[in-house]
């Protein structure tokens, strides 16, 4: 069996005179959660669509599960779990019944309690859905998209207007699907929860990738620099820092300001300076390049 689930080649999609998708090419194996970002207009949402057989490609071909999505919708629907950036849930319903309502229209289907139980939702399964709170709607919304058994499960944006503590609880859901074996397509414009989630992550910009790995492979391969905060009591001359590549950026507050691209020789430089001036060290932090920062490059060259 191929490890590939989906297969894109050479997909263009166009909406008149706007081309959204520029020749997209892209394997997705099973297994593990795969991050789309990128920002309004780079085609994360046609992309999503043809995937699930909603819209139709200009030219290209795609595989998912083995099937066309324009030819064969229906047999891929079996085996596609899919959750909206928006689903209205029927406000009378309980959980239970819903999920009961939409295992309905598959051949093959888990128990609705069974999938309250996976989305955390037993307790609720007989209150109404419109006395939900967002979190609970968006588990239930995962627990529809599960309800019938899918090899592939698409989260568009499923923590979107969520507090921290619902997003929390909707993370750990999606953590559950990895270690259930499930492939999981996650869109998100939320940096931080991709980088927290994704085992790869896919960029998107103008309708073409624009960069494709793990989180640490796409840290790692941009380089950047990294800031560090530093103060001590009293005054401390910087120069041996600044000789090793630190830039000093000025002051914030109590807090000298240094970009360096090698921390670990910056902080050995400042551990001789310390011991040499004999200055006290009062408090030291450092933020080291991250996804955004790749994320937010990335845009800013391909203006």
């Amino acid at each position: 069996m191929s490890r590939l689930i989906i297969e894109v080649f050479d997909l263009v999609k166009d909406y008149g005179e706007v081309r959204a998708l520029r020749g997209l090419r892209l394997g997705i194996e099973r297994g593990g959660i795969v991050g789309l970002l990128g920002p309004n207009g780079a085609g994360k949402t046609t992309l999503v669509e043809i995937l699930e057989g909603l819209r139709t490609p200009t030219s290209g071909r795609v595989s998912v599960l083995g099937f066309d999505p324009t030819r064969e919708p229906r047999a891929l629907r079996e085996r596609l779990g899919v959750q909206l950036q928006s689903t209205a849930l029927p406000p009378e319903l309980s959980p239970i019944e819903t999920l009961s309502l939409f295992a309905a229209f598959f051949g093959r289907s888990l128990p609705p309690r069974g999938v309250l139980e996976q989305v955390g939702l037993a307790d609720k399964a007989r209150s109404r859905n419109r006395s939900l709170s967002g979190g609970q709607q968006r588990r239930l919304a995962i627990g529809i998209a599960l309800v019938s058994d899918p090899e592939l499960v698409i989260l568009d944006e499923p923590t979107s207007g969520l507090d921290p503590l619902a997003r929390r609880e909707v993370h750990a859901r999606i953590r559950d699907l990895r270690e259930a074996g499930r492939t999981v397509l996650l869109t998100t414009h939320q940096i931080d929860e991709a980088e927290a989630l994704c085992d790869r992550v896919i960029l998107l910009k103008d309708g073409v990738v624009v960069a494709d790995g793990t989180p640490f492979e796409l840290v790692s391969r941009a380089g950047g620099s990294s800031i560090l905060w530093i103060a001590v009591e009293g005054e401390l001359a910087f120069a041996p820092l600044l000789a090793v590549g630190a830039v000093a950026q000025g002051r914030e507050g109590a807090y000298h300001r240094f970009s360096t691209p090698d921390p670990t020789a910056a902080i050995l430089a400042l551990g001789e300076l310390l011991r040499e001036q004999k200055t006290t060290l009062v408090d030291l932090r450092m933020k080291r390049p991250d996804l955004e920062d790749v994320y937010l490059d990335l845009m800013e060259e391909r203006r």
